[in-house]
């Protein structure tokens, strides 16, 4: 049920209309401290939805966003779920996101 949702939930994560976007990011927001560990299964699809765009954005809401959804997911979940994932993301990215991304990782 969880991987049905998030499924349904993750386009959102990096929806075209930056204020949907925003709303999205901040909803993962408050989900995280709820649902925790049980985020392991969907984990690889959040990321990269969550980093892709979003930790770049010249938005300023969206990338605040992006950035709390991190820290949540750093302070909520096993940092073991999280190493792969973010070491992925972290090789191919550029510029603030993909400091923020190494920061995290160190």
């Amino acid at each position: 049920v969880l991987l049905q949702i998030f499924d349904a939930f993750k386009p959102r994560l990096h929806d075209s209309n930056s204020k949907v976007n925003q709303v999205a990011l901040e909803a993962m927001h408050k989900m995280i401290p709820l649902l925790k560990d049980n985020l392991s299964p969907v984990i690889n699809m959040l990321i990269p939805a969550i980093v892709d765009n979003n930790l770049n954005s010249k938005n300023p809401g969206i990338y605040t966003a992006a950035t709390n959804v991190i820290r949540a997911l750093c302070q909520h979940l096993d940092t073991s779920l999280l190493l792969q994932p973010f070491c992925t993301k972290a090789q191919f990215l550029s510029g603030k996101a993909k400091q923020d991304l190494t920061e995290k990782l160190a």
